[in-house]
């Protein structure tokens, strides 16, 4: 037995962090958008850990930088839809929201949300998610802007208590009002934040924080205002939302895996395992120049967006096979480091970080 790893996403994970993430709207660096997002602005770099909880120090949208131009454009009243990308951990479900802010993610008001069995059609104790889009209308009295910010929020049902939210940056048009209310964001498992636990099957747990939030006033100019509790259905009802069976989106884009061992790791029976376990999620940059001088491995199927110096998706081995590389939308990244004890391989056509 040896350990292998197959490469099946656009960037390796360094850690066992695969949860959900959104594809679109583009969140802020996101480096598997379904549309190719802007440029990244001055200083910024990709967030490989986009599928990661906030960190218990961390911002709620991770980042106070927005991107340098929306990532969609919506007009009030229209329906939209939020994809998540594919091969996530759905960890039972949980709650979701939807939220809109009008100051750099600094408050949220809710515009949607989907309480008990996120990702599910019911309770589950899975991890492959069932839904991986939502489908719904924004309100018609939203401010126009060009410069809100959508967030979705989720409190998982199994596993770690932890918080998950993805920003974008968005535009607004046709907006019949300058202010809009809703639900206050609800923020749980988070520094300062109250704890929901696990919900071992009853999905009640923790609705009485989302359905006693406060009422919030959010306004095109930045400013807003608290209201007071505002009390719902303890079983929301959500008509106005589309479900769709996953797969839902189109992910040709993106690598696909080329052996059946490709969703799974091998373990290994020798004493030295390497540091870090890898599933298909984002991995970290270790803050090294990418080696442009790299041997090109055979890459995994990328885009065929040839703009940059890349085609989107493809991998390759770094100079010595210490780590590898992978595309992210024409630039290569920076080198990602094998596990201890391993060394970077091309094999059967993908990229593998084998025993060395």
């Amino acid at each position: 037995m040896f350990f292998k790893l197959y490469a099946i996403s656009a960037i390796l994970a360094a850690s066992v962090s695969a949860h959900m993430d959104i594809v679109k709207p583009c969140p802020r660096f996101g480096p598997n958008c379904i549309d190719k997002p802007p440029a990244l602005p001055a200083g910024a770099s990709w967030d490989y850990d986009i599928r990661s909880p906030i960190p218990s120090d961390g911002i709620l949208c991770k980042s106070n930088t927005p991107w340098p131009s929306p990532v969609e454009t919506w007009t009030a009243g229209q329906s939209i839809t939020v994809s998540f990308e594919q091969g996530g951990a759905a960890h039972g479900g949980g709650h979701c929201q939807f939220s809109i802010s009008y100051d750099n993610g600094q408050t949220f008001a809710v515009i949607h949300e989907v309480l008990q069995y996120c990702f599910f059609n019911g309770p589950s104790n899975g991890n492959s998610a069932e839904v991986l889009s939502y489908t719904f209308n924004l309100p018609s009295n939203l401010p126009s802007s060009d410069k809100a910010v959508f967030a979705w929020s989720w409190v998982n049902a199994i596993g770690n208590r932890e918080f998950y939210m993805n920003c974008a940056d968005v535009a607004i048009q046709g907006g019949s009002s300058t202010s809009y209310t809703g639900k206050q964001i609800t923020i749980a498992n988070h520094n300062g934040y109250p704890t929901i636990p696990e919900f071992s099957g009853d999905y009640t747990t923790g609705l009485k924080y989302y359905n006693n939030a406060p009422m919030i006033t959010v306004k095109a100019d930045g400013s807003s205002s608290v209201g007071k509790n505002t009390t719902v259905s303890a079983t929301p009802s959500s008509p106005q939302t589309t479900f769709q069976t996953a797969p839902s989106a189109d992910y040709t884009s993106y690598p696909t895996a080329t052996n059946a061992e490709s969703s799974a790791y091998i373990t290994s029976s020798k004493p030295h395992k390497p540091e870090h376990t890898h599933t298909k999620s984002h991995g970290h940059s270790n803050g090294k120049s990418p080696e442009s001088s790299a041997p090109e491995a055979a890459p995994t199927g990328g885009s065929q967006d040839h703009s940059g110096s890349c085609i989107h998706g493809n991998m390759r081995c770094s100079a010595g096979g210490s780590g590898y590389t992978a595309c992210v939308w024409g630039t290569w990244s920076s080198v990602i480091n094998c596990p201890r004890g391993t060394a970077c391989q091309s094999s059967g056509g993908s990229i593998v970080c084998d025993w060395a």
